[in-house]
């Protein structure tokens, strides 16, 4: 699916990553919202259009993940705020921002089905992340891709967490209606 995502254009890319931050959200964006997203790394549809958008029209502030003793936690950032290079070309929020618990998750994909659920890099951490905040409150876990990216069916382990969106160029692929 990297391979796949990698053949289309950096011209496509740029184009479909600001169709879908100009895209109709399936979801409302509750007042004084924490939204989380991640820097695109290589070929990903690039969510930081969205993040900018939410942040600009509800007041919502931002987060990005980075990973603490283990585990993916996510750390108040404001655009140019200084981030910590920690390898694999990703920079996060140093230890000094402050943590916080994102009311809307952006999560990054390799592939998706239409049930909701995604391929991630192999390590589980958006899942156990997700996890996490759900035992603590609702929040809505949006994935975000290329259309390309969807597969028939994605296997699951008991781990996998289930998306309540996905949204790629074409609009709404998954919605688990909440």
């Amino acid at each position: 699916m990297a391979a796949k995502r990698d053949a289309l254009s950096p011209i496509f890319r740029k184009q479909m990553s600001e169709k879908v931050a100009q895209a109709d959200l399936p979801f409302g964006v509750p007042e004084g919202a924490v939204v989380s997203g991640w820097f695109a790394m290589g070929t990903e549809l690039n969510p930081y259009p969205l993040m900018k958008r939410i942040a600009e029209e509800d007041g919502s502030s931002l987060a990005l993940p980075a990973i603490a003793d283990g585990e993916l936690v996510f750390r108040a950032w404001v655009p140019g705020m200084e981030l910590k290079r920690v390898g694999f070309g990703l920079s996060e929020p140093g230890p000094e921002a402050k943590e916080v618990d994102p009311d809307i998750l952006l999560v990054p994909l390799l592939a998706f089905d239409l049930k909701g659920y995604r391929i991630g890099y192999g390590k589980a951490f958006f899942d156990r992340g997700l996890a996490r905040l759900r035992a603590k409150k609702k929040i809505i876990a949006v994935g975000l891709a290329f259309d390309e990216q969807c597969v028939e069916t994605v296997p699951t382990e008991p781990h996998d967490e289930r998306l309540d969106y996905v949204i790629t160029e074409e609009g709404v692929r998954f919605s688990a209606g909440t």
